[in-house]
């Protein structure tokens, strides 16, 4: 899933650099309004949810915060998580899977502890929803979104 996951955010990012600025950044009432949004949405949860797994600081402070302005800036980060959560995920073992992660959320009080595979399944299906958004707002932009079905995926590093 790690994988896929790297795949379809360059096929997302691929789609997404053919826009001009305006219609990346415009506000089409999705739940974090733009393009650019949604897609910095995805780099502060990634990075929330790694860094809790690995016991690290973030440096997150909303869920809706811009980690980068730029697009090449995004870019080039988004790059660099999923190449980081490929290899976190081919470092865990089963045992590692089944602890618990400690940490805060960013919403509410308390201290939380979920399982490390449980977060790697909140974090994979977070991505596909949100890609999903980012796909309905290419649409809207009249650009026809990539296929993004694991499908596709499967056939492209051919497991055979």
């Amino acid at each position: 899933m790690a994988r896929f996951n790297a795949w379809a955010n360059d096929r997302i990012y691929q789609t997404v650099a053919g826009l001009d600025d305006a219609p990346y950044r415009a506000d089409r009432g999705a739940f974090f309004g733009s393009i650019h949004a949604t897609l910095n949405h995805l780099l502060v949860v990634d990075r929330l949810w790694t860094r809790r797994i690995e016991k690290k600081a973030h440096g997150i402070a909303s869920l809706d915060q811009i980690l980068y302005r730029d697009f090449a800036a995004l870019r080039q980060a988004r790059r660099q998580e999923d190449r980081d959560l490929v290899d976190l995920v081919d470092r865990l073992d089963h045992r590692t899977l089944a602890t618990k992660a400690v940490y805060r959320r960013i919403i509410g009080d308390g201290e939380q502890a979920t399982r490390v595979d449980h977060i790697l399944l909140t974090l994979f299906n977070h991505q596909t929803h949100h890609r999903g958004q980012v796909h309905c707002l290419l649409t809207q932009s009249g650009v026809t979104p990539p296929a993004l079905d694991v499908i596709f995926f499967l056939d492209e590093i051919d497991l055979d």
